[in-house]
C-alpha cells in the first residue's frame, strides 16, 4: 500500500516541489491550498474566511471526507508568505494579520488534522523562520507569526498535545528559499546563500520515511553557504 502525505500549501513554490518529489517516489499525495495542484492525487480547496474556526471546520470536514479511515504517514505544512513593516509602518496591522493567516492559521489547522489523521509513527512538519530566533524590527508581523509557529512546534511535542503516540513534529527554519518569486523580487541578491527547494523537499521525504529524523519538537535551521546547505537543530 502506498504511503500517504498531505501537503498543506501544495500549490506554493515549496509545496509544489514537495508534491513532485513525493509523487516521484510513489507516495499518494493530497494538496490543501487555495487553488488545486493538478499533479496531486487529490485536492482540498481552502475557502478564504474571516474566522480561523470557520476555515478549520471547512478544511477538516473535507479532509475527513477524503481520507475516511486511512491514516497519513506525513503531514507537511509549507504554507506561508512574507511581508515587511516596522511599528511605524501604516501597514503593520494589515501585514501582521496576513502573516498570521498564512503561517499561524495554516499551522493550527495542520496540527488539528495531524491529531486526527496522522499515523502513530507519522510526521507533522511546520514551517518557521531562522529570522524569528531573534528580533525582526523591519518585519514585525512576519517575525511574530513565525515565532508562534516555533512555540506551537515545541508544544505539540510535549505530553498531552493530542498528537498520536509515537508521532513526531518538526519545524524547518529557512533563511531564504530559492523560489522564482524571490529571484524576481531580489535580482541582485547572492543566491548562493538561498536554500534550493529540491534540497528541502528531499529532506522532508527522508524525514517522512523515518530516515535521519531529528527529535520531536526540534527547530531545524536550513543554513546555505556557497550553494551547500547544512541542517542545524536549535536547542530550546
Amino acid at each position: 500500500m502506498a504511503r500517504r502525505v498531505l501537503v498543506y500549501g501544495g500549490r506554493g513554490a515549496l509545496g509544489a516541489e514537495c508534491v513532485k518529489i513525493f509523487k516521484a517516489r510513489q507516495w499518494w499525495v493530497a494538496s490543501v491550498d487555495l487553488v488545486a495542484n493538478d499533479a496531486a492525487d487529490a485536492n482540498v480547496l481552502v475557502k478564504p474566511s474571516d474566522s480561523l474556526a470557520e476555515q478549520a471546520e471547512q478544511v477538516a470536514g473535507e479532509v475527513a471526507a477524503l481520507l475516511g479511515d486511512a491514516k497519513l504517514d506525513a503531514l507537511l505544512c509549507v504554507a506561508g508568505g512574507w511581508a515587511g513593516g516596522s511599528a511605524k509602518s501604516k501597514a503593520m496591522a494589515k501585514n501582521t494579520e496576513l502573516m498570521l493567516k498564512q503561517s499561524v492559521w495554516t499551522s493550527t489547522i495542520a496540527a488539528q488534522l495531524a491529531a486526527k489523521h496522522l499515523g502513530d509513527s507519522g510526521l507533522l512538519q511546520l514551517t518557521g523562520a531562522s529570522a524569528s530566533l531573534g528580533p525582526t524590527s523591519g518585519m514585525m508581523g512576519y517575525g511574530l507569526a513565525k515565532a508562534a509557529v516555533h512555540q506551537l512546534t515545541t508544544s505539540l511535542a510535549a505530553d498531552g498535545s493530542g498528537l498520536p503516540a509515537g508521532a513526531s513534529v518538526l519545524a524547518i527554519l529557512p533563511v531564504t528559499l530559492d523560489t522564482p518569486m524571490n529571484r524576481k523580487s531580489m535580482p541582485n541578491a547572492d543566491t548562493g546563500t538561498w536554500t534550493p527547494l529540491g534540497f528541502v523537499a528531499e529532506t522532508l521525504l527522508k524525514w517522512a520515511g523515518g530516515e535521519g529524523r531529528p527529535a520531536s519538537g526540534s527547530l531545524v535551521q536550513l543554513l546555505t553557504e556557497s550553494g551547500k546547505t547544512q541542517l542545524l537543530t536549535v536547542q530550546r
